[in-house]
């Protein structure tokens, strides 16, 4: 299989805050990343949503961490499900959402 992601991977638990508009209302899951890149994330969990389902998620990083030094928190990003398992969710962040500092790791 050929690597298609543009930016690696940060594989790290980071406590995050999903919400989103659903048909039946307000839907908000307090979750985990499973990992992290400067353009998306990928979220364990057993809630299905349909692709294209936008997001607003609130990510907390721990301070001590070295890698992402400059990045306290990333509240009220918007991103959207590219693809969902029955593992879990991937969502791409919206452009102005992108972390620059991942982009090097």
């Amino acid at each position: 299989m050929i690597e298609r992601r543009q930016y690696g991977r940060f594989s790290f638990p980071f406590p995050v805050r999903i919400e989103t508009m659903t048909s039946n209302g307000k839907k908000v899951l307090d979750l985990v990343t499973r990992d992290i890149s400067a353009s998306g994330t990928f979220i364990p969990t057993l809630t299905c949503f349909p692709e294209g389902t936008r997001f607003i998620l609130d990510l907390t990083f721990p301070i001590n961490n070295q890698k992402l030094k400059d990045v306290k928190s990333l509240k009220g990003c918007i991103g959207s499900l590219v693809r969902s398992t029955p593992h879990g969710i991937a969502i791409q962040f919206d452009r102005e959402c992108q972390m620059e500092n991942l982009k090097v790791l």
